[in-house]
This record gives C-alpha cells, sequence and structure tokens, in this order.
C-alpha cells in the first residue's frame, strides 16, 4: 500500500482541505498519517477520522517583535528531529501539506529524508512558512492566478482549494430544523473563522434588532465568544464551532457573512453562497485576507466591507445589497473555473510520488 504524511495545522483553514482529500486518497490505495501539533486544532479534527496522528513540537515565525522569538526557533528543531523520525518511521511515499507553521519542520524533514513534497497556497501571496517550504517542495498548488507571479513557474499549479464533499450534500430542511427556525425568513450565516472574529461577532449583535425583522441568523461566533444573554432570541442562534451539521446550515444559508480566509471562501464559491466578506485588517495579519477578498470582489462573487468601515448602517446596506443582488452574485460564481480541485491535486500528489527515489 502507498503511504502519504498530510500536514498543517494552527487553523481549521490549515487542516479542513487536508481532511477533503482523505477519501479520495484512500479510494485510490494511500494509507494516510497525519502530523500535526501537540495541541492545535488539527488534532481534535483529525482526531475523529480514524487516521494516525502524530505531534510534534511547532514554533511561530514572527515578523514582530515578541519574546517568544527567543524560545520558538528551538521549537522548531526540535520538530524538525522529530518529524525525521516519524518519517524514518512510517516511511511515506510523499507528503502533502497545507501549511501553518507546523507544516515547516515536516516538509524539511521530507526533503532531507528525499522525500517528495506537493504543497497548497490557499493566499494571494505566500505566507512566511509557505516561503521557506517552497525550495522543499516538488509542486506547489495556488487557489489565485495571482499567486503563481510568487512561484517558480515550473512548480506553480493552479488548482483550487479541495472541497470537503460532504458540504455539497446539505438538506436545507434540516438546518432550519437544527435551528428551530422557520421557512418563512430568509437566513444569513455568520462565520468568522474557528477562532472567531470579535469586530463581525459585535457588529452583529448591534444590529440584531434590525436584522431579525427580516431574516433568520445563525451565527458561529468562535470559541469562548458566545453571548449568553443572546440564548433564547427568537430567530437567532448561536454557535462556538459547528462540525456534522455544517452541510445543513450552509444549505439553510441565503446569504453568508465570512472572514476572507481562503479555503472559507472558496467553499462560498463552490457552493455558490450570495456573501459579504470582512477581511481581517492589515493591522491584524499581513493582509492575505485583505488581497483575496479583492479578488473576489473583482471577480463578481463577494461584497467586501473593511474592518474598520463596519458601523451599523455599512453592514446593514451590505446585506440587503448581497441579498437583493443575490441571484447576479450566483450567476458570476457558476462561471468559476476553480473546478475539480480534489482530482487535479490528488493528480499532482500521484506524480510527486512517483519521484521517490
Amino acid at each position: 500500500m502507498k503511504k502519504i504524511v498530510l500536514t498543517g495545522g494552527g487553523t481549521a483553514g490549515h487542516v479542513t482541505p487536508n481532511i477533503a482529500l482523505i477519501p479520495e486518497l484512500q479510494k485510490q490505495g494511500y494509507e494516510v498519517h497525519y502530523i500535526g501539533s501537540l495541541d492545535g486544532i488539527e488534532r481534535k479534527l483529525i482526531g475523529d477520522l480514524n487516521i494516525p496522528y502524530y505531534g510534534i513540537s511547532c514554533g511561530k515565525f514572527r515578523r514582530y517583535i515578541d519574546l517568544k522569538n527567543i524560545s520558538d526557533p528551538f521549537r522548531v528543531i526540535k520538530g524538525l528531529h522529530e518529524a525525521r523520525r516519524l518519517l524514518k518511521k512510517i516511511k511515506p511515499d510523499v507528503v502533502f501539506s497545507k501549511g501553518g507553521f507546523v507544516s515547516v519542520p515536516v516538509v524539511v524533514a521530507a526533503k532531507s529524508r528525499n522525500i517528495p513534497c506537493v504543497i497548497h497556497e490557499s493566499d494571494m501571496t505566500p505566507g512566511l512558512a509557505n516561503k521557506i517550504c517552497i525550495p522543499c517542495a516538488k509542486r506547489v498548488c495556488t487557489n489565485f492566478p495571482e499567486t503563481m507571479e510568487h512561484i517558480p513557474s515550473h512548480k506553480a499549479v493552479l488548482t483550487g482549494s479541495p472541497i470537503r464533499q460532504e458540504l455539497f450534500h446539505g438538506i436545507r430542511q434540516k438546518g432550519l430544523k437544527f435551528c428551530g427556525f422557520t421557512e418563512e425568513k430568509p437566513v444569513i450565516l455568520i462565520i468568522g473563522g474557528s477562532l472567531g472574529a470579535v469586530a463581525i461577532n459585535n457588529a452583529v449583535r448591534n444590529i440584531l434588532p434590525v436584522l431579525l425583522e427580516q431574516f433568520q441568523i445563525i451565527h458561529l461566533c468562535g470559541k469562548d465568544k458566545l453571548e449568553p444573554s443572546l440564548d433564547g432570541t427568537k430567530g437567532y442562534v448561536q454557535f462556538e464551532y459547528i462540525k456534522e451539521e455544517l452541510s445543513d446550515l450552509m444549505a439553510a444559508a441565503d446569504i453568508v457573512i465570512s472572514r476572507a480566509g481562503a479555503n472559507a471562501i472558496c467553499e462560498l464559491l463552490a457552493l455558490r453562497k450570495p456573501n459579504i466578506l470582512i477581511p481581517l485588517s492589515a493591522q491584524a495579519s499581513r493582509g492575505d485576507q485583505i488581497l483575496n477578498a479583492a479578488s473576489f470582489e473583482k471577480s463578481g462573487y463577494s461584497i467586501v466591507l473593511q474592518e474598520e468601515d463596519v458601523t451599523k448602517d455599512t453592514l446593514l446596506d451590505a446585506i440587503h445589497m448581497a441579498y437583493d443582488n443575490r441571484e447576479d452574485y450566483i450567476k458570476a460564481m457558476k462561471r468559476s473555473q476553480l473546478n475539480n480541485s480534489i482530482e487535479k491535486i490528488v493528480g499532482l500528489i500521484n506524480e510527486a510520488a512517483k519521484t521517490k527515489k
């Protein structure tokens, strides 16, 4: 049996595309193993799949001054040695990396053991972790045509992002029933990412009474970000995080308000969901979400509202615009060329596996 090691973590966006690939990889005869961090979200997400999981030490690469910049390089070095030992034990034919800081020691260790790697860059421009990994990779998969300008031409392939197939099988009625909703009002789904988004949460809650006059609200607000005072509000439900029921909630949603993480917006594109993107600000990130959102806005897939511009009025205006013009956004998304990503990526993995020495 062929063997593959998947790696990636830190946020759900670095894990869910790997999860999307697993059924097809297993179908093609791969024994799947996962290397992630010791206590990251990936351990929980992979733990339910009966996939062997190995935790290693990892450190964050920062572009700013922080005391952890002194200790984290030692964690990376420790993780590199741990990854080398694991790869010697597992003996994979190929490694696939979805990014995040935990992927660096795994990809570098694979290169040192002559194990071919395929990596995926979700954002418009490569993050620091993937910049380190690109020289070690056989192929680099991308979501945006613009990204290919930042990657050696013989490595870059436009694939799109792997989408979990179960998302395509959601049932609207089941989603409505799960939330206690009716068919009488349209539904807005708010997704702040697995870690939540305080700015989005606050903005939505500030206009909740007005929204509930016309809409029903599903609010995925992130870990420890529930608002107990809103429990029992008619037409409003809140969850820290949703897993099994997400496909049904997506099916129930008429429009979606979301951060602009690349994997999240690719899911919205694949599901043809009219959306409002509120990217993480440049002050809180390297600006990748702003670029991702701009690309989707240019293509006619999304309305973009910058975080610093979010007010009661601007958010309400964006919601009404998205809902009133939802058919136009759906038509634009149907014209997208980013299809069959799982097939394309698994094909690249197969090619790379054949090159193992």
